[in-house]
């Protein structure tokens, strides 16, 4: 498994040379976003079809 510091070296890899802070900021964010979105579908039951559309169907509009 590659470490945060991999990770983000590989990020830096990618962007052009001529990237921003907050272009380096962005992609950190979205993999710490990422990385807190697999943590909670590991912890969380996972729903099906049938349970998402019925917890849905009070927002949606018909």
């Amino acid at each position: 498994m590659n470490t945060v510091k991999q990770k983000i070296q590989s990020i830096l890899n990618e962007l052009p040379d001529d990237c921003s802070i907050e272009d380096i900021q962005y992609h950190l964010y979205v993999l710490e976003k990422i990385r807190q979105g697999l943590q909670v579908a590991e912890r969380e039951p996972i729903l099906q079809q049938e349970e998402v559309e019925g917890l849905l169907s009070k927002w949606l509009i018909e």
